[in-house]
């Protein structure tokens, strides 16, 4: 992607801060720079990292960590106003499950990550309704995140994507770009075997088609999901598109 460098921003505390701008929409728009924002969490970030996020004017961020997560990594940017959208991770406890019971293979894990996918719809989905009722309110410029700003934050980035009419392949692309910048935090997990963190850090196409196979499951077909789950109507999707789309 020729605006690869534009979209990262090389931070020293978050390794996975980017921008969701410059990227196409099927009636011909684009969605605009330095409006949307997307990372892992924001509670390691040097002096330096907090002066570039203040000079993108960054003032909400929109938090998708547990009650525990949220308390390990608070946020050092004293202007920014976060707004907790909590779900609970559950990945590694199942993990460590299999991992006690003998049966923590490679597909298993797979298998683990794949379902929680499927959660994010079966179970969380008020959590990225109200995202997109605060994207509504106008917040921008701001920042999605999570822990490692991969899964729940993956699937929240393609949804807004989706929404804004940004076709498949390039929501596929961005949300595969979690592996080329996101370095690995291993300590919290390192009771793990390799095959087990290599699942957790990384991620891949079947995990965001596993979270689209529940919305067809659920509501039908992901019109259905952002109108009916998400609230989005016509009128917020028009809304939406006049405030993060540019011609």
């Amino acid at each position: 992607m020729s605006d690869s460098l534009a979209r990262h921003l090389s931070l020293q505390g978050a390794s996975n801060f980017r921008d969701l701008g410059g990227y196409p929409t099927a009636d011909g728009r684009t969605t605009r720079w330095r409006q949307i924002f997307r990372s892992n969490h924001l509670g390691q970030l040097t002096a330096a990292d907090i002066e570039i996020v203040r000079t993108l004017g960054v003032r909400s961020a929109f938090d998708f960590r547990g009650v525990e997560e949220r308390a390990a990594g608070v946020c050092v940017v004293n202007e920014i106003t976060v707004h907790s959208l909590p779900i609970e991770p559950t990945v590694v406890a199942s993990l460590r499950a299999e991992l006690a019971r003998g049966t923590l293979t490679a597909p298993v894990a797979l298998d683990i990550m794949r379902e929680s996918y499927r959660n994010y719809v079966r179970h969380n989905t008020h959590s990225f309704r109200n995202l997109f009722g605060h994207l509504l309110e106008d917040s921008a410029p701001l920042v999605i995140h999570c822990t490692a700003g991969k899964d729940r934050t993956g699937f929240a980035s393609a949804l807004i994507l989706h929404a804004l009419g940004v076709p498949d392949d390039v929501i596929a692309e961005d949300y595969l770009l979690t592996n080329t910048y996101y370095k690995r935090d291993v300590s919290s997990a390192a009771d793990l075997p390799a095959d087990a963190l290599n699942a957790i850090g990384s991620v891949e196409a079947s995990y965001l088609a596993a979270a689209f196979e529940a919305v067809g499951s659920e509501y039908g077909d992901l019109e259905t999901y952002l109108r009916d789950g998400l609230k989005l109507g016509t009128a917020e999707r028009t809304a939406l598109k006049a405030r993060y789309l540019q011609s």
